[in-house]
């Protein structure tokens, strides 16, 4: 326990650093999906980013936590890092877009980038609950859907697609 706070002087920086950890594997996962496909329909980019997700279950846990303590917390050379893994995710994300939806405008790219990275942060609580918030929510009659990762994400990025393509056609006519 002593050894690693010679590398992390709070807790807040070693969830960051592990957050950092798990952006970039999910940055190696767009890439080879960027790699592996030459064109993807709206459905097939949806799915294929929902599966992506679905492998970083530890990311999404840690964004469901409290990154901006996180980041308070934390020196600035972490925090500097971390924002380099973020930003070339963010980056990652943007070239799919540009590879998969050619006609995407750089404003519309900038549109899913802030409706999708925001959804991340609350996806995870909806989608695995420990059997105490199970029992929570069966005792206050709530039903909880069984939604995966994959099936939530999937559903959403179609959704955001679509209206980014019809605000797209609105605006051209």
């Amino acid at each position: 326990r002593t050894s690693i706070y010679n590398y992390f002087q709070t807790k807040e920086e070693i969830f960051l650093a592990l957050m950092q950890r798990e952006y970039e594997r999910w940055v190696a996962d767009l890439e080879a999906l960027l790699t592996a496909h030459e064109a993807l329909t709206a459905g097939q980019f949806a799915d294929e980013l929902a599966r992506t997700l679905e492998r970083r279950g530890r990311l999404l846990k840690l964004m469901a936590m409290n990154l901006y303590d996180m980041e308070g917390n934390s020196r600035m050379e972490n925090l500097v890092a971390f924002k380099k893994a973020y930003a070339h995710a963010l980056q990652t994300i943007s070239c799919c877009l540009e590879k998969f939806f050619p006609s995407m405008t750089p404003e519309r790219i900038q549109e899913f980038l802030y409706a999708f990275f925001p959804f991340l942060f609350g996806i995870y609580p909806y989608t695995t609950a420990t059997e105490k918030q199970k029992q929570a929510m069966e005792l206050a009659h709530i039903q909880y859907p069984r939604y995966s990762i994959r099936e939530i994400t999937r559903v959403f990025v179609v959704r955001l697609l679509q209206g980014i393509s019809a605000s797209e056609t609105k605006q051209q006519k």
